[in-house]
């Protein structure tokens, strides 16, 4: 069902602020990194298998038993001159930076109309509003995001959106520990933006072929390599730079059919 991924997330995230509420600071840092290793090791094993697709006998037999390699080098290297171009990576950071800079200026604005003599409503609201912003930048702004909801519309199964909710579930623990219930906000930006993309994902499904879905789904497997070297800290790569290659290697799959 298009979407149970996107809901398992929503819930990990409520799930995990009412743990984080409940727990305070007492997670442990050592524990906290032990998980996000373990993730990591998770996501190569999803990115193992769905850059297998290149395999795909469809995609074989659509472009040919050499081609499908190709596709998706080209894909990656044309993907990336154009992330890099546009230089997505650096405008999401800034969106990021310029989203949590004015929401926080106006509930701060908010905060303080009504009086001025409460020190608690004031710093009440900004780590409400802090503990939103943050938690939705974190939880919106990684490629599993996109990747997850994409391959959930396509028909590809929610193992990506479902190793998302277990890294939102335990981020959102020490989120709503330290900036308190504004964590439990953020599930709303997540439905709605991960929503659009399954939409997207649906869409593109009804009308790609197996053989473009076949290399768009080995193409993301490579994205999801970069994401496991960024979770086990050993490179951090710009993968937002290389989304633009999921567009572009349904493109090229269909002009080496086509010759």
């Amino acid at each position: 069902m298009p979407g149970l991924g996107t809901l398992i997330n929503i819930i990990a995230i409520v799930t995990g602020s009412g743990l984080g509420l409940a727990l305070g600071g007492r997670l442990p840092d050592r524990t906290r990194t032990v998980v996000t290793d373990a993730l990591g090791l998770v996501v190569l094993l999803i990115a193992a298998l769905n850059a297998a697709e290149v395999l795909s006998p469809k995609l074989r037999a659509a472009v040919g038993g050499a081609a499908p390699t190709l596709i998706v080098l080209g894909s990656l290297l044309i993907g990336g001159i154009i992330g890099s171009l546009l230089r997505i990576e650096q405008r999401l950071e800034r969106l990021g930076t310029l989203v949590r800079a004015t929401l926080t200026r106006r509930m701060s604005a908010v905060a303080t109309a009504p009086s001025q003599d409460s020190p608690a409503g004031p710093s009440a609201s900004e780590r409400f509003v802090e503990g939103f912003v943050s938690s939705s930048l974190v939880f919106l702004v990684g490629p599993l995001a996109i990747l997850g909801a994409l391959s959930d519309g396509l028909g590809n199964g929610i193992d990506q959106l479902a190793l998302k909710a277990a890294l939102d579930g335990f981020a959102s623990i020490a989120f709503a520990a330290a900036l308190g219930a504004g964590v439990l906000a953020s599930a709303l930006p997540v439905l709605v933006y991960q929503g659009a993309f399954t939409l997207l994902g649906v869409a593109l499904g009804s009308v790609l072929p197996d053989a473009h879905i076949a290399a768009l789904t080995a193409t993301g497997g490579l994205l999801l390599v970069g994401v496991a070297l960024r979770l086990l800290r050993i490179r951090d790569l710009p993968v937002a730079d290389l989304l633009p290659a999921l567009f572009v290697a349904p493109l090229l799959t269909a002009l080496v059919a086509a010759f």
